[in-house]
């Protein structure tokens, strides 16, 4: 590599570092100023029978886009409107149980008033985030949420950088304390995300795991002989053990033939070789939780049993089911 190359490349680190710095303050400046506004606004969006409406123009209006689908993914119905396209018709998809929550960083963007008019003329709420207090659309809203005075990162202080940052995450604190205030769990985000990766370790445990005869038991009266069979046909590399009410007390793994190895093993039952208190899930239980009980502690698993409430077996999951379900 050439030294001008190499130079050129370390400038331009350098410059990386330098956005993420100045975008870093605008969040901490950010943070600090929030106040019982940001609270009045939560209340508003909760309480709101209707959608939340977002819009924006240009830089505000693709963060808006996010902001909306964030909403809408995390339990909070809302939609965009272009305000631009509000002025020639669009206005009609904005009613009067909606709350608008529009983005202006001045506070003076043309294309924002007829729409601000409407929902003044028709009592629909109105929420603004902009960076002047004294703006029109600031002046016009019910809450304005004002963004500090910090610098762009844009090294003329022109494209919006550190602005839209700070939009974006009051977007999402907005979002996050909805979903909290409404309880959203992760099964109700389920219900939002069904494809992709996240769709796939939102899926339920059920889902995946092997039932019926294909989960490989034994009762804790089972000699080794047996139960190595019994094993070896499942294919999972472990043996659940049951007690004389059908409930799960133990698993045979690989690991403990290895430890009870010995010229009396097969003549020896399962409850003699087990471990106890094995790890288990029920089958209503995420997928992605079963992932994290697989890899939990010093000592990772490949197969998890999955009981019901009674504590008795009626599934097992192998980490190969997450692999092919995208989970993992």
């Amino acid at each position: 590599m050439s030294t001008a190359l190499a130079m050129a490349r370390d400038a331009d680190l350098a410059v990386a570092r330098e956005v993420l710095a100045a975008e870093i303050a605008g969040l901490s400046a950010l943070s600090a100023v929030l106040d019982s506004h940001f609270a009045d606004a939560v209340e508003r969006l909760a309480t709101a029978e209707g959608r939340v409406v977002v819009t924006g123009m240009g830089k505000s209006g693709h963060v808006g886009r996010k902001i909306a689908a964030t909403l809408a993914s995390t339990g909070t119905p809302s939609l965009f409107v272009h305000p631009a396209e509000a002025s020639h018709g669009d206005l009609g998809m904005i009613v009067a149980n909606d709350v608008i929550l529009a983005l202006s960083n001045s506070g003076e963007t043309a294309e924002l008033a007829d729409l601000v008019a409407h929902s003044r003329r028709f009592g629909i709420g109105l929420i603004a985030i902009t960076a002047r207090a004294d703006s029109a659309l600031a002046t016009a809203a019910d809450v304005a949420l004002i963004l500090p005075d910090a610098p762009e990162a844009c090294p003329n202080g022109l494209a919006p950088t550190t602005s839209t940052t700070m939009q974006l995450a009051l977007g999402d604190a907005l979002a996050v304390a909805l979903l909290t205030r409404k309880g959203f769990t992760a099964r109700d985000f389920r219900q939002f995300h069904p494809g992709g990766k996240l769709g796939a370790r939102l899926r339920k445990v059920a889902a995946l795991m092997h039932g019926g005869d294909a989960v490989p038991l034994a009762p804790e009266a089972t000699k080794m002989d047996r139960a190595l069979i019994i094993m070896t046909e499942a294919r999972f590399g472990v043996l659940g053990v049951t007690d004389g009410q059908g409930r799960l007390v133990g698993v045979v793994t690989d690991g403990d033939l290895r430890r009870a190895m010995g010229p009396l093993l097969l003549t020896r039952t399962v409850a003699e070789v087990m471990t106890r208190d094995p790890r288990t899930i029920g089958p209503d239980e995420l997928a992605a939780e079963a992932l994290h009980r697989m890899n939990a502690g010093t000592r990772p698993i490949t197969s998890l049993f999955v009981t019901d409430q009674t504590g008795r077996p009626v599934g097992i999951l192998h980490i190969h089911d997450l692999l092919r379900a995208g989970v993992a």
